[in-house]
């Protein structure tokens, strides 16, 4: 194990890592683990998969948490907020950017650049597919589980499957997979589990006393809070869910016109990051309330302080309930599972979108070879993809 990096080392990673991942949350893990476990070796692959599982549990967007959590088991708080402000701070600068004007661009949805980004974010995938699978699935049964649970998902598209599919690996592992111990020991710093217990006491004490506040102060500082935290406390599925939470939350009461947000979701696409900043181009063009940058702040601190919380209170637990034999025999019918769910979303949606025409088709395949010779590092791959992309499709 590698000593362990400052809390400016983790947020100039993910500094980088934010201005480079492209492509949805599946993407963003498959950066992640590139970086963090191939490169750096901050924790090995099975610690990886075992966090991702835990956050893909909960609700949030699950590549900003699993971030924070890798910057936590390194260098605790400090550094769990460091991994998150760097990956969030590019997509969130330049949504709030978008605000002031920079929607006026148009329709990005035929750029051709943005077309070869989406093709990247199908290499990228695939690599990680191919990786995880031979390292999580070395076995029959558990490639079998891989696969069902990428069919089940495929068939079944809703929301709550990829939950019940993760917990169906996780019982079938605890019945079948069975070993004597050999998960490996990580030197982490973080929170006890009463400091996690605070954690999660904080989430649900926040969930219901916002309503309160924002209902009887009628304050617009109070109430933007409320609804954003409230969108991203009952988020499953990926950054994509919430979207239909926030129109609900700003466009029916006349804060953000619909037109408005169209167009701030057209722009997510196009930026690096996850999506959940999203909520800082509707906290800056709202008009309850003083927008603008201010706003744009305040939303994105509202929106993704669950999700932080959940995690900050959920790993100590997890950390100790890893190394017990049962625990790791449903961890490992659940890292399976997780494989076969990033097997389904190489399908659908990241190659459905990114695999177009046959100009597209190859220009994937080159850039799978270039990322499985390990020589061309992921961010070259997917700025070449941009240029080709604007160039070819």
């Amino acid at each position: 194990m590698p000593p362990r990096p400052s809390v400016l080392e983790i947020f100039l990673v993910a500094l980088r890592l934010g201005c480079t991942s492209f492509g949805g949350p599946v993407a963003h893990l498959a950066f992640f683990r590139k970086e963090y476990v191939e490169k750096r070796r901050w924790l090995d692959e099975a610690h990886f998969a075992d966090l991702v599982a835990l956050c893909q549990f909960l609700p949030g967007p699950a590549s900003s948490q699993t971030g924070f959590g890798i910057g936590y088991l390194r260098r605790g708080l400090a550094g769990g907020l460091a991994a998150w402000l760097g990956f969030t701070l590019p997509s969130a600068v330049l949504m709030i950017g978008c605000a002031y004007g920079v929607a006026s661009l148009g329709q990005l949805e035929g750029a051709g650049w943005l077309k070869g980004l989406k093709v990247a974010a199908v290499a990228v995938v695939a690599q990680a597919v191919w990786s995880m699978w031979r390292s999580l699935c070395p076995d029959v049964p558990r490639s079998v589980l891989a696969g069902v649970s990428a069919g089940v998902l495929l068939l079944l598209p809703q929301v709550g499957i990829q939950v019940a599919v993760i917990a169906a690996g996780a019982a079938l592992g605890w019945l079948f997979f069975q070993m004597p111990d050999t998960a490996p020991q990580v030197a982490t710093i973080g929170l006890n589990r009463r400091a996690g217990l605070a954690c999660l006491a904080t989430f649900f004490i926040l969930l219901g006393l916002l309503p309160v506040l924002a209902h009887q102060s009628g304050h617009p500082a109070f109430e933007i809070f409320d609804r954003f935290y409230r969108a991203g406390s009952l988020v499953f599925g990926g950054g994509h869910v919430v979207l239909p939470l926030l129109e609900r939350e700003v466009v029916a009461p006349g804060w953000v016109t619909h037109d408005q947000f169209l167009a701030g979701y057209g722009a997510a696409q196009a930026v690096p990051g996850p999506l959940f900043t999203f909520a800082a181009y509707l906290g800056a063009v709202t008009t309850h309330g003083r927008g603008g940058w201010v706003g744009g702040l305040w939303a994105l601190l509202a929106i993704f302080l669950p999700a932080l919380l959940l995690v900050a209170g959920a790993l100590p637990f997890w950390q100790a309930l890893r190394h017990r034999p049962a625990a790791q025999a449903a961890l490992r019918g659940a890292n399976a599972a997780v494989v076969g769910i990033l097997l389904a979303a190489l399908y659908h949606p990241v190659g459905t979108a990114g695999i177009t025409n046959g100009r597209s088709l190859m220009l994937a395949a080159v850039a799978l070879g270039a990322l499985l010779t390990g020589r061309i590092p992921a961010w070259a791959v997917v700025g070449t993809a941009a240029a080709l992309g604007a160039a070819l499709l």
